[in-house]
């Protein structure tokens, strides 16, 4: 399952090789997902809001999920995850019981359905376990929230200990937010990840109405407060990091803490337009996700983010092709503790993306500028192979484990609509 050794200049293929025809690339590592977001796409197209207005859809579907439900919705989201090159997942998982915050026989039933979804579907998970604890500075959670919560962090770090990793998954941790766990329980979380050298993830300034909060609680912003509490560090990645201060970005840089954008969730819920060059030019790594799923297209995530920075500053150039695919692979994976995948390298897990050059939109262009191509006109219906570990998960643009993700899809939603 992992790459022996690399040639280039091969006149021709030798015998017996499986041809890969167009560019491939490392595979993609979707950094941030919320898999049950899935079921919101275009039910939330309807009439105006905010974020906060959102929100309150995103609820009633959390609350018709079970065990059950939520392994088919999440194996056909994975599988729609791998027709777009993606190989990699990190799952921020905090929907954790049952309605009313009962827990499951199995306390874990939830993750445990995440990890088997993935591995129906082909992919590697990083299962962000997160701590959702309050629904606001000093607030009990609401009704809806009640199954995210475990009541304390103690108690999350004890249900969270239950989990197991896997050849194919990785357990990691997660504050949901600075509103979501009270202050004097963040350093609870951080120690559960740092004895475990995981990976540990935030919701970090997401929005305005967050920074206000936070700082009329505690007088600074949630960046500060994250730095206060010992959660920031190499192992750490913020999401989203969309409305920073200087010094937020001087402490995320400095501290080696990575970043998660979203682009496609952040335009589609109007959160703004995060520093992303500032944070990287400051020392933070990039990485991506598809957060809420509006769309599954890690390519135009990396797409987006060079885009969203060029309305900004109405300039054009602030990364190169190159620069934005690692951020969609090798960041992306290290960003998942992964940091074996995400390269063409030796040694490196055998995971590839292959992305046709004679499509529609991808037809035309220079061979040399294929990485260009790829990340500025292909989509994710151009991925025409995806390759796990050595193994085709797709195999000519269709799953070779799921055979019907579209109807995969269809009838899993259906049932979250019943």
């Amino acid at each position: 399952g992992r790459i022996a050794a690399v040639r280039t200049d091969v006149p021709a293929p030798p015998p017996g090789a499986e041809i890969l025809r167009g560019l491939t690339l490392p595979g993609l590592a979707n950094a941030h997902s919320h898999a049950f977001h899935r079921a919101l796409r275009g039910t939330v197209q309807v009439g105006s809001g905010t974020f906060w207005t959102w929100r309150e859809v995103m609820y009633s579907v959390a609350d018709r999920l079970t065990p059950e439900t939520y392994l088919d919705l999440a194996r056909a989201v994975y599988a729609e995850m791998a027709l777009a090159g993606i190989t990699t997942v990190g799952e921020f998982h905090y929907v954790h019981h049952a309605p009313g915050g009962t827990a499951y026989a199995d306390p874990n039933a939830m993750g445990e359905a995440l990890i088997q979804a993935a591995a129906d579907a082909g992919v590697r998970i990083t299962l962000l376990d997160t701590c959702y604890l309050s629904s606001g500075f000093g607030q009990p959670p609401d009704t809806h929230q009640l199954r995210f919560s475990d009541g304390t962090a103690d108690a999350w770090a004890q249900r969270c200990s239950l989990l197991e990793e896997r050849d194919h998954a990785r357990i990691g941790a997660a504050v949901h937010s600075v509103r979501a766990v009270p202050a004097d329980q963040l350093a609870t979380v951080a120690r559960w990840a740092e004895e475990r050298r995981a990976p540990l993830h935030v919701h970090l300034s997401e929005q305005t109405a967050e920074n206000d909060a936070c700082h009329a609680a505690h007088g600074c912003t949630p960046t500060r407060l994250l730095a206060d509490h010992g959660v920031l560090g190499p192992r750490t990645t913020g999401v989203h990091n969309t409305h920073l201060t200087d010094e937020d970005i001087a402490l995320l840089g400095g501290s080696r803490t990575g970043t998660c954008m979203c682009p496609t969730t952040e335009r589609d819920l109007a959160d703004g337009i995060g520093p992303a060059a500032a944070l990287q030019q400051a020392g933070s790594p990039l990485s991506l996700g598809s957060d809420s799923h509006a769309v599954v297209d890690l390519l135009e995530e990396a797409r987006a983010m060079e885009l969203n920075e060029r309305l900004r500053t109405r300039t054009r150039g602030h990364w190169t092709a190159a620069a934005l695919l690692r951020a969609a692979s090798a960041d992306g994976h290290a960003a998942l503790g992964w940091d074996d995948a995400g390269t063409i390298e030796p040694g490196a897990r055998a995971d590839l993306a292959t992305v046709a050059l004679d499509s529609v939109r991808t037809a035309g262009p220079l061979p040399r500028l294929g990485a260009e191509t790829a990340v500025f006109a292909a989509t994710a219906a151009d991925v025409r192979h995806t390759v796990v570990g050595g193994r085709h998960v797709v195999r000519d643009g269709a799953h070779t484990l799921v055979p019907d993700v579209p109807r995969a899809l269809a009838r899993a939603v259906a049932a979250l609509r019943a």
